[in-house]
């Protein structure tokens, strides 16, 4: 048996585990995994130079958003581990599904369609070349 108490031995396995990457995430978006992974799809493995630039210029919402959780997660290398970001790309970007609202749209003959407002979870990690 393992000496201590279970919190105690839980948080000495898990500073093993800890990420040692520079990574940033977005609970609770409110857009679809679908439409998001149309933009990160378009900057996984680019430098984050080329990544800003096509977020910049990309027409989609999402790009507006994951922008924002780009230029975080530079900030965060930057910061917290002392990483140039011109040596920095987008080592992993995915979105997970969050929670999704569920609305009521009035039809005709007093029928009520349902409308799904879904939300995603989405995590870029960077790493150094």
């Amino acid at each position: 048996m393992a000496k201590g108490h279970r919190s105690q031995i839980k948080r000495a396995r898990n500073e093993n585990n800890v990420e040692k990457r520079p990574h940033a995430k977005l609970s609770y978006a409110r857009i679809s995994v679908q439409k998001a992974c149309f933009v990160l799809d378009a900057i996984r493995g680019k430098d984050v130079a080329t990544a800003v630039g096509i977020l910049t210029y990309n027409p989609r919402y999402a790009s507006s958003v994951i922008l924002k959780l780009l230029n975080s997660a530079v900030a965060n290398a930057q910061n917290n581990l002392q990483m140039n970001p011109a040596n920095l790309y987008v080592a992993q970007c995915y979105a997970n599904k969050g929670p999704t609202m569920k609305r009521i749209q009035p039809r005709a003959q007093g029928r009520a369609y349902r409308i799904e407002k879904r939300t995603s979870h989405i995590t870029i990690v960077l790493d150094e070349r």
